[in-house]
């Protein structure tokens, strides 16, 4: 998922100091419209359809902001980056939010003054091998060429994993997931590296899907998610609280279907706070009465947007895994609306 290390940390602090951090709320009801970055292309994530349309995961966060701000969730402007290039855009105030599949590390959050408003994703870096290779493991993989973007925290996860296996490879280097996906199926490299949903994504978009196989060994904690500039705290209270709000809601069972029902027949305080019948939360944001509500209403809770976009009934097949909710074992967890 092109999680580049960027180690032009001086670069992108200079930048930021260019930016009118503290002001985005304002900028963003001002200009009409979200600037939301997110990836070139990644099925399931973020990615135009056929009509150009942009759809998936991450642009579902993108939408449910824009809804709490202006109740419309189309009033988003996606601007696609790279690995290279995302976090420029944020720094520089090109984007407002960045939803691009990013890996929460501590140099990201303390070194380059970005604050990472929650984990959407909790995902981790995997292998892609072609079933005709036969390899079951990536162990196995020692002498293979290995697709892999330069720069990045998997080409640092990949080196790890293969020196304490005391084993080699030899890395095919490219910029973007696009690329990878041409070298992989030109045969270019022997495997292919990235985070286990990008790789499931990226198989999802193949003629011959079945041809390829997931390795079973999964090498790092990747916790992804959207995030802002440092210091400016109010709009980063306010994605955070917005991506807090649909996994609430599908914990306290509000769906896209009976929203507007619970807002008025609840009898659940906590329901009743979130969807802005009761208390100030709202207010306190910057925001009307009904902005969770007008999230939820748009895109669904957590678990409906998982499911519409990468969930097992689609092409790209992902299992909630880590991502279920706390009830149920997973570590999908809102704190609480009071």
């Amino acid at each position: 998922m092109n999680k580049s290390v960027f180690f032009g940390a001086m670069t992108v602090a200079g930048v930021l100091a260019g930016a009118s951090a503290a002001a985005t709320l304002d900028d963003v009801k001002a200009r009409g419209k979200l600037n939301c970055g997110v990836t070139t292309g990644l099925v399931g994530f973020a990615a135009p359809n056929a009509n150009g349309e942009w759809e998936g995961f991450d642009v579902a966060v993108c939408r449910a902001v824009a809804a709490a701000i202006f109740n419309d969730p189309t009033a988003v402007e996606f601007i696609p980056t790279t690995g290279k290039t995302r976090f420029t855009a944020l720094a520089s105030g090109e984007i407002d939010f960045l939803a691009r599949n990013t890996t929460w590390t501590f140099s990201r959050d303390v070194d380059l003054k970005f604050d990472f408003i929650g984990v959407n994703y909790y995902d981790g870096q995997g292998f892609m091998v072609p079933k005709a290779l036969g390899v079951s493991s990536a162990k196995d993989l020692d002498g293979a060429t290995v697709c892999i973007q330069t720069g990045t925290t998997t080409e640092l996860n990949l080196a790890d994993f293969f020196r304490a296996n005391n084993i080699s490879y030899e890395p095919v280097p490219i910029e973007t997931n696009a690329e990878g996906q041409q070298q992989y199926l030109a045969g270019a490299c022997d495997t292919y590296t990235t985070d286990a949903s990008g790789l499931a994504s990226t198989r999802a978009t193949f003629e011959t899907p079945g041809d390829h196989i997931i390795l079973p060994e999964i090498i790092s904690k990747e916790p992804l998610g959207p995030l802002v500039r440092h210091g400016d705290n109010d709009w980063g209270d306010l994605t955070r609280w917005v991506m807090y709000a649909l996994i609430a809601a599908e914990e306290l069972g509000v769906t896209s279907a009976n929203v507007e029902e619970m807002a008025t027949s609840t009898t659940n305080p906590e329901v009743a706070r979130l969807l802005g019948t009761e208390g100030t939360l709202g207010e306190m944001l910057g925001l009307d009465a009904a902005w969770a509500k007008n999230a939820i209403a748009s895109q669904g809770n957590y678990g409906e947007i998982f499911a519409k976009n990468i969930g097992e009934e689609t092409p790209i097949g992902l299992a909630r895994g880590l991502n279920a909710q706390w009830t149920d074992g997973g570590l999908m967890y809102a704190p609480p609306f009071r």
